[in-house]
């Protein structure tokens, strides 16, 4: 293990899904690119897992956090994107997983003063690992390796 200290700030970014904002690390992000018109469907997925989108030689999959997560879909108005985030588990069949956004996310530099936990005890929706306070915005940290685990299934029991 390194002695290396932890980094006293974290680049992060606040992507907006429907009425939620992801709180993700900025390393996480890998690009965010325009809606494709059509995902490849999915055989049996389940209504959050929009299918797979092309995106530089890869098929991800792409999801609809908000549906996983049973929040409100947002504003219709702003502009449909995608987030495509480097998964964290390590598979080769599934080195990134794409977010549906609606407008731009943000950066923002934060320490561990700067995030308020706001949970009140009660279950977490699906898909997420914590709800938060940073600044002003209410944020939920997505529970990424769950989702990974079970995109990884889905896709397997797909092929």
């Amino acid at each position: 293990m390194s002695d290396l200290p932890l980094p006293r700030e974290i680049r992060c970014v606040l992507v907006p899904v429907g009425n939620l904002r992801l709180l993700l690390p900025n390393a996480t992000v890998a690009e965010v690119i325009t809606m494709p018109a059509a995902p490849e469907p999915v055989e049996s997925a389940p209504e959050w897992l929009l299918g797979r989108i092309a995106w530089r030689g890869w098929r991800v999959p792409l999801v609809s956090f908000n549906k996983l997560a049973g929040a409100g879909e947002g504003d219709s108005e702003q502009a449909v994107r995608v987030a495509v985030l480097k998964a964290l588990g390590g598979h080769n069949d599934l080195p990134f997983i794409a977010v549906v956004t609606q407008g731009f996310p943000r950066l923002t530099t934060l320490n561990a003063e700067l995030i308020i936990p706001t949970h009140d005890g009660a279950p977490l929706p699906p898909g997420v690992r914590a709800q938060v306070l940073v600044r002003d915005d209410i944020a939920v940290i997505p529970d990424l390796e769950g989702i990974e685990a079970e995109l990884l299934e889905l896709l397997e029991l797909a092929s």
